[in-house]
């Protein structure tokens, strides 16, 4: 497996969720933190995050696709500039308490996709570099409150 899909969920109750979605994919959690947590499934190969956005207007909060492999990413970047639909790309940033390598693009009905690649765990949730919380909108902007 060099990739798998990302589905970052706004959930109203982590321990809730985190039973939920465990007991649905026969799954453990792979990271907890504070209003954070996420699970990294085999099969069928997911990484499914769970942010703690109580009263969140939507229940995506963005899409993925978790790359192992460095050419992946680059390869991503490279089809997204030449196709004119890359928004920022991220080199060595936290987020999510992980520090990733990644570019985000936005489809037409403003759902943020992110092909990334984690470079090590972290024990913040996002970098200094990244916009404030308020002014941002997915992923690192929905952090735990």
């Amino acid at each position: 497996m060099t990739q798998r899909f990302q589905l970052a969920l706004n959930v109203e109750n982590l321990e809730t969720a985190i039973d939920y979605y465990g007991k649905l994919f026969g799954a453990q959690v792979n990271k907890r933190k504070p209003g954070y947590a996420n699970f990294a499934i085999e099969n069928p190969p997911l990484k499914l995050v769970l942010f703690e956005n109580p009263g969140a207007t939507e229940r995506i909060n963005h899409l993925g696709v978790e790359n192992f492999e460095q050419a992946d990413v680059d390869s991503a970047i490279e089809r997204f500039t030449a196709a004119g639909i890359a928004d920022e790309q991220e080199v060595a940033e936290t987020c999510c308490y992980a520090r990733q390598n990644k570019i985000w693009s936005t489809d037409p009905s403003g759902i943020r996709w992110e092909w990334y690649r984690i470079l090590e765990d972290a024990e913040d949730f996002s970098s200094p570099s990244l916009p404030p919380l308020e002014e941002a909108g997915v992923c690192c902007a929905n952090a735990p409150v």
